[in-house]
């Protein structure tokens, strides 16, 4: 007998992949000027030339056995040592090297996390909107999620349904700020409201309630918007990144894990975290995008051209009636469909060549998700479609 629920997900695509590939379907038979694709959260610039001449000067200069061999399981110590030197630098902190775990992406961070906290019967609380790989991870350690419904006005945090759905099961709340589909930034006000109710909320059950934040979308942000770093707010913060969107390397794969010296038997959660790693098969990140990621951890992709997509995007949607609330980052917006059915709201879509995520997915149906990380030709081009699709509603 196999594992059915892994049969299940190996079957089943999730519903962003799957309209990835009708897309792609789709350029094939009309042509991919016409169809607007805003499905996947793929970064459209390139990385920055420093980064493919440091993997090249690397190639060059550094002995093949060396570079292509393992490195420790936690990452190479030299690695470890310039990311917490990047960290430290931007953001007042004093972490070193065995305060870092580099892992295979946020992904495998976030599975490394809740793996070595999470035991039968623990819950870990997801607010609303979220990315929908969550559960799956989450489920995957042997937990349950718990759900937070989404504050739909602004994307902050529901503090009384939060406070309401803790308990003592509760062992982990994950954050994703920016966000991931809303594009909201948590402010730092909502960071310390959050921080000081976990802290009496971990003294009231007599074990600490971790908080994790997964953090890809750090650097793109709008307008001046500032990212509170959530470790410097409550101590038992795991910090999980990638560089996936600010160096524009997805297909890379490379991101690490925060554990500070604060947190509460740190020591213990990293050995479990470490654990975790080895039990998943996650023993070291690639060797050479280690070395590459932490030489360039300082640097990002010139990101410049999302703000300029979401511009126009929002004015262009909101002049067509849509509910928009305005994204403080990442390269995601989250409006309002027109319809309360939104999983038939973005079928119609398709109608128009537009590809667009139902909400529901995120755990906030009547939304409908835009990836704009797309050419801003196309963005334009695509307010032509959107204008169609709304009239079929009048």
């Amino acid at each position: 007998m196999l594992n059915e629920r892994m049969v299940g997900l190996g079957t089943q695509r999730s519903v962003i992949r799957e309209l990835f590939e009708f897309g792609k379907q789709r350029a094939a038979e009309i042509g991919a000027e016409n169809v607007f694709d805003f499905s996947i959260g793929n970064p459209s610039v390139p990385a920055p030339d420093d980064v493919n001449e440091t993997a090249i000067r690397l190639l060059n200069e550094v002995d093949p056995v060396i570079l292509h061999g393992y490195t420790s399981a936690q990452g190479d110590a030299g690695v470890r040592q310039m990311i917490s030197d990047s960290i430290n630098s931007r953001f007042g902190t004093s972490f070193g090297p065995d305060n870092l775990y580099v892992t295979v992406g946020a992904a495998a961070a976030l599975c490394c996390c809740l793996n070595g906290l999470c035991n039968p019967g623990d819950e870990v609380v997801v607010f609303a909107p979220y990315f929908p790989e969550y559960k799956v991870f989450i489920e995957g350690a042997g937990a349950s999620m718990t759900l937070i419904p989404a504050d739909i006005e602004a994307f902050q945090i529901n503090f009384e349904a939060f406070e309401a759905a803790l308990n003592a099961n509760t062992k982990a709340v994950i954050i994703n700020s920016p966000n991931n589909p809303s594009g909201a930034v948590y402010s730092e006000e909502t960071i310390q409201r959050l921080a000081s109710i976990l802290t009496a909320k971990s003294a009231q059950y007599g074990h600490p309630i971790y908080l994790i934040t997964d953090e890809p979308y750090r650097e793109i942000v709008f307008g001046g918007t500032v990212v509170p770093y959530v470790p410097k707010y409550y101590k038992n913060t795991l910090v999980c990144y990638s560089w996936s969107k600010s160096l524009s390397l997805p297909g890379e794969r490379m991101g690490y894990i925060v554990v500070p010296d604060e947190m509460d038997e740190h020591e213990l959660v990293y050995a479990a975290i470490a654990g975790a790693g080895r039990s998943l098969g996650y023993v070291n990140a690639p060797g050479l995008f280690q070395r590459v990621c932490a030489m360039c951890a300082d640097m990002t992709a010139d990101t410049s051209v999302y703000e300029t997509n979401k511009n126009i995007l929002m004015q262009g949607l909101r002049d067509l009636g849509f509910h928009v609330v305005e994204p403080g980052g990442t390269f995601y917006m989250f409006p309002r469909t027109l319809e309360e059915d939104d999983v038939a709201f973005c079928e119609r879509a398709k109608e128009y060549n537009l590809l667009i995520v139902p909400g529901v997915g995120f755990g906030c149906p009547g939304h409908t998700r835009i990836s704009y990380c797309v050419q801003t030709e196309m963005v334009k081009r695509s307010l032509d479609a959107f204008e169609k699709l709304a009239k079929s509603y009048r």
